[in-house]
């Protein structure tokens, strides 16, 4: 017996191959991982633990009327938009969210564009699906930002997604509104289905406002969120998603085929998260924001000039063009450093590393300066 070929193809994570030559040596400074180093807020921990000791057993496929509401409300506060609520999914965690819409989209061999450097994951589902991945860049000299009419030659008749992710992981960018809105409009142009990785959205820098892609269009943008970042719980497994309203069946179907609904307590979990008290998400945002700035000052002190991030907490360090981001990688967990290679986000990051903004500032001030002591040792990376 043999896998599915599309199942055999699905290449291993990057990131985690760095995170498993890393874990459980002693003096290693973790920055590959994209999790947030504070504890989930007491007040979503203890909503979870009254749920449990009420009941705990099978909800609904799309989720708790309460969650759905508590979404609805969200995405009213937040980002000033009303959905209806028929149109929100409750899903397990984002990756979820996305891979379903992934599959309630494309057939074998359709194509979905995708960001380049991006989150490897997506891709992921879509080879899983048969699909083909296709990627548009985000260079470094336009600061990870894409080009619309670059997106639009890659359109074909094959084509059913075009994936965007603001704030970005990995590179930390908040595409431009007009740029989103020139994105949206050449999809619908195409009859491309716009969907919008926004799990960042509320991790914003420099006093800027959260926006959602949805403002654009509410029939052609399926939007996801999570509350893994936003309220530190990447391990409780809530996401949802907003999509037009004839994506729903399907994807209720795809749903009860593959996760049958969310786990109530942390269904309870995510209505305290939405609902509750909001000061721990602004407390968060401007620790990464002081962070990010701290490790921005340790490089450019060592003559070391990045793009700066708006949002989400990640920041691209450059190495040398020629240089080759995992054999950096590599070098630097033998330093006691752990970081990402841009080659597991795709090709155009392939001279960059990821730092992860998710771990303490003691960790960072530490890491950054082994970071530059390499740096200056290897010719940034090149003889790494």
């Amino acid at each position: 017996m043999k896998p599915s070929p599309f199942a055999d193809s699905i290449q291993p994570s990057g990131i985690r191959e760095i995170f498993d030559l890393a874990w459980g040596k002693p003096d290693m400074l973790h920055l590959e991982v994209g999790e947030p180093d504070f504890p989930t807020p007491l007040h979503i921990v203890e909503a979870a633990f009254a749920a449990a000791r009420m009941h705990s057993g099978y909800t609904g496929t799309v989720g708790l009327p309460i969650v759905r509401d508590a979404v609805v409300e969200r995405l009213k506060r937040v980002h000033r938009i009303d959905v209806p609520v028929e149109q929100v999914l409750i899903t397990s965690g984002a990756a979820q969210a996305i891979a379903a819409i992934v599959y309630a989209m494309c057939s074998e061999g359709d194509e979905v564009l995708v960001p380049d450097p991006g989150w490897p994951n997506c891709e992921m589902a879509i080879v899983s699906r048969g699909a083909i991945p296709v990627r548009y860049a985000l260079p470094a000299s336009n600061g990870f930002v894409p080009d619309p009419d670059e997106v639009a030659s890659l359109i074909t008749s094959r084509t059913k997604l075009l994936v965007v992710c603001s704030p970005s992981n990995p590179t930390g960018t908040v595409i431009p509104p007009d740029v989103i809105e020139a994105l949206v409009t050449l999809a619908r142009e195409h009859d491309v289905l716009v969907l919008s990785d926004e799990v960042y959205d509320e991790i914003v820098f420099d006093g800027r406002e959260p926006r959602t892609t949805i403002q654009f269009s509410d029939d052609d943008v399926a939007a996801v969120w999570s509350c893994s970042k936003t309220y530190a719980m990447t391990g409780w497994r809530v996401g949802y998603t907003v999509v037009p309203t004839w994506l729903v069946r399907p994807l209720i179907a795809i749903q009860e085929g593959s996760v049958t609904c969310v786990a109530e307590p942390c269904q309870a979990a995510a209505v305290e998260a939405l609902t509750g008290p909001q000061h721990a998400v602004a407390e968060m945002r401007d620790a990464y924001e002081h962070r990010r700035n701290v490790l921005l000052g340790k490089l450019s002190e060592a003559g070391i000039k990045c793009v700066v991030p708006s949002g989400a907490f990640y920041l691209m360090l450059p190495l040398d063009p020629k240089a080759n981001a995992r054999s950096a990688a590599l070098s630097l967990v033998e330093r006691g450093v752990a970081v990402a290679p841009g080659t597991a986000f795709g090709d155009v990051a392939r001279d960059a590393l990821r730092i992860s903004l998710a771990a303490s500032e003691e960790t960072i001030a530490a890491a950054v300066e082994r970071i530059v002591a390499w740096y200056a040792e290897t010719d940034g990376g090149l003889r790494a």
